[in-house]
């Protein structure tokens, strides 16, 4: 009967001490879930996309500085950059990260002549420029005032393999393929997909 009694007060007791150690390891078991959870989130940031700031006024008037950008830093690990795409790239010669819009792919033949950009012979159409070329040219001007393509700084007009040209929106005022040359696969960092701030401005980005 002693024993007994002593055996239900064990019970009891254990009981009673369970709620506390059972508080504890669901708080534990949250603790890790959010660790893990911030971990992936930093992962995945990290490894597929990247945010980038715009500076400078080369991408006008789609891209504007100050917005914040998110770039796809994994698509081109699946696949090769392709025309019309916005791409974020790193330029050693500069120090510096720039946004521009590839225009040529390996193995095409790109003229810049003024307003007309021609790959492979074509006149191609830019619809993202569309309305700032018909302002500029409603009053007889060009709006490429800086330099065609190509030049003496680049004379050879064929995208190499491994490589792209690429064009600032706003082709007066862009330091861009026509100045530095075909950009390196290599170089490229990502697309940039979506604007993300200010909050007006949030919209994908279309390619």
């Amino acid at each position: 009967m002693e024993h007994q009694v002593q055996s239900e007060q064990s019970v009891q007791s254990e009981n009673l001490q369970d709620p506390p150690k059972k508080e504890k390891s669901e708080a534990l078991e949250w603790l890790k879930a959010i660790v893990i959870a911030v971990v992936l989130v930093l992962l995945i940031r990290w490894l597929f996309f990247a945010p980038f700031i715009v500076d400078g006024p080369s991408m006008q008037p789609n891209f504007h500085t100050g917005e914040r950008i998110i770039v796809n830093k994994i698509i081109y690990d699946i696949r090769a950059p392709k025309h019309g795409e916005v791409v974020v790239f790193h330029v050693p010669s500069e120090g510096r990260d720039f946004i521009k819009r590839i225009i040529g792919v390996p193995g095409d033949t790109v003229k810049v002549e003024g307003d007309t950009v021609t790959v492979n012979d074509e006149v191609i159409e830019e619809p993202y420029i569309q309305d700032a070329l018909n302002a500029k040219h409603e009053n007889n001007e060009l709006y490429n005032t800086e330099s065609n393509f190509p030049n003496e700084q680049v004379p050879d007009g064929v995208v190499p393999e491994g490589y792209v040209f690429v064009l600032g929106d706003n082709r007066s005022n862009s330091t861009d393929s026509r100045r530095i040359g075909y950009v390196p696969y290599s170089d490229i960092i990502g697309r940039a997909d979506l604007v993300f701030w200010p909050l007006e401005d949030i919209e994908l980005i279309k390619h």
